[in-house]
């Protein structure tokens, strides 16, 4: 071959596909909102993969380098992902995935549809718009400023290319990919949901303590963990884990909690709350803080005193860190108020000794009843109340005292409500009341 062939060769070689594509850049590296071009059929992805989760469709992606110069990658796969976001009648605009062809992936929290305001979807209660990604940014950088155990995070702003139809500009969350997230907490495989077990099987009770805080920092309720075999706290036998990852190192077990567009700081506001929860319990406070206090009160069930006193000063010493991620964040003005509402509902719960252990019932198998003389029970005859349910004490009477009670273990919840506990006060035995639960 002469010279000149060679060069010639070489031109065909570097000037068409066979030119090898650029390495998948970090997106992930970085706190400001990232601006990304996705070009691809997602109208058809959409209609078909909403059923087919192996579904996917090619794409390109194009960013700009740090010199401002376009880069674009091609033969991206997209495929849809998620559980109930993936249904028409909830998201519109499900959540997607990116497969690069170097084989790096990486998650998109989109928008999900194009709700009004601050208007929730009826069976969910999502918020269905391009307000929802950037706040479930902000939770995800909030729990990295507390170093609780997630997933990389980035808030994006995207252009959808369909061919056919204009452009759609959203914002947009990018996540980091299950597989990433494993290696990254040096795992060696993922545990399957169904044969997690509980917490203390797994020897995952560190990790489990911070995340029982966090979640309630977060005001989410969208996820469960098993922390003992006869833990059913919103979990049941087949599903012992939602929403939190659960990695093997062969020593020991990494959890990594993850999907927020249900928590409180995105959506502001729950539709389920005057079915579990009363806002008496706390008169002065919000329906905010009620949602805090119950599941930083629950933490008191799970974990022995000198663990729950050590996670509180942790989450102390890094009140400010958490407090400068909701300043910085790029998120809509009520996004950053909501947000402020529950980290402030949150130190304030456990900020110190008085304000941390609450009274609560603190003995088991006890019955609750309509009035002093227990003439009645006020739910049913055999609905005992579980030991570390928190109680207000409103008067005494005997050996009777009545309470207003918050149900923080969802012990009566729609399949077997109690509507005595949402109306008003209810009477128990004097001397099943403790503020000394656990034990020192």
């Amino acid at each position: 071959m002469t010279g000149r062939s060679a060069v010639l060769l070489l031109a065909l070689f570097f000037g068409g596909r066979a030119v090898p594509p650029p390495d998948t850049p970090d997106f992930l590296n970085g706190d400001t909102t990232v601006a990304l071009t996705l070009e691809a059929p997602v109208t058809e992805l959409f209609q078909r993969g909403q059923e087919d989760e192996n579904f996917s469709v090619p794409g390109t992606v194009t960013y700009k380098d740090s010199s401002g110069k376009d880069v674009v990658i091609r033969d991206v796969q997209v495929s849809v992902r998620g559980h109930t976001s993936r249904r028409e009648t909830e998201c519109t605009f499900p959540k997607l995935k990116l497969k690069f062809p170097d084989k790096a992936s990486v998650k998109i929290g989109t928008h999900c549809g194009e709700n009004d305001g601050e208007t929730l979807s009826t069976k969910y209660g999502r918020l269905s718009n391009e307000l929802s990604p950037l706040r479930e940014a902000l939770v995800y950088h909030l729990l990295h400023a507390v170093e609780a155990p997630t997933l990389r995070a980035r808030a994006a702003r995207i252009t959808y290319v369909d061919a056919g139809r204009p452009p759609l500009v959203r914002n947009a969350l990018l996540l980091e990919d299950d597989d990433d997230a494993m290696r990254r907490l040096e795992g060696k495989s993922e545990i399957a949901m169904e044969s997690f077990g509980d917490v203390g099987k797994r020897g995952a009770s560190a990790d489990a303590a911070r995340i029982a805080f966090a979640e309630a920092m977060i005001g989410n309720f969208d996820w469960c963990m098993r922390f003992a075999p006869d833990d059913i706290y919103r979990c049941n036998q087949p599903k012992p884990l939602w929403n939190v990852l659960a990695f093997d190192r062969g020593n020991g077990t990494a959890l990594a909690i993850k999907d927020f567009d249900l928590a409180g700081i995105v959506v502001g506001a729950h539709p389920w709350f005057k079915g579990i929860f009363t806002e008496a319990f706390l008169p002065s406070k919000s329906k905010t803080a009620t949602e805090v206090v119950a599941q930083v009160q629950r933490t008191r069930s799970l974990f022995p005193r000198a663990q729950l006193d050590a996670e509180r000063r942790h989450f102390m010493d890094r009140k400010a860190a958490a407090y400068a991620a909701i300043d910085k964040a790029d998120v809509d003005p009520r996004g950053r108020q909501i947000a402020r509402a529950y980290v402030d509902a949150f130190y304030e719960a456990i900020a110190d000794d008085a304000a941390y252990y609450r009274k609560v019932i603190a003995k088991d198998n006890v019955q609750l009843f309509a009035d002093a003389g227990r003439g009645a029970p006020a739910c049913g005859p055999k609905d005992l109340v579980r030991a570390g349910t928190p109680v207000n004490v409103l008067q005494a009477s005997g050996t009777m005292s009545q309470v207003m009670l918050l149900d923080v273990m969802w012990r009566w919840g729609q399949a077997d409500p109690c509507p005595a506990i949402l109306r008003g006060p209810v009477w128990i035995a004097s001397d099943a009341i403790s503020a000394e639960w656990p034990v020192k």
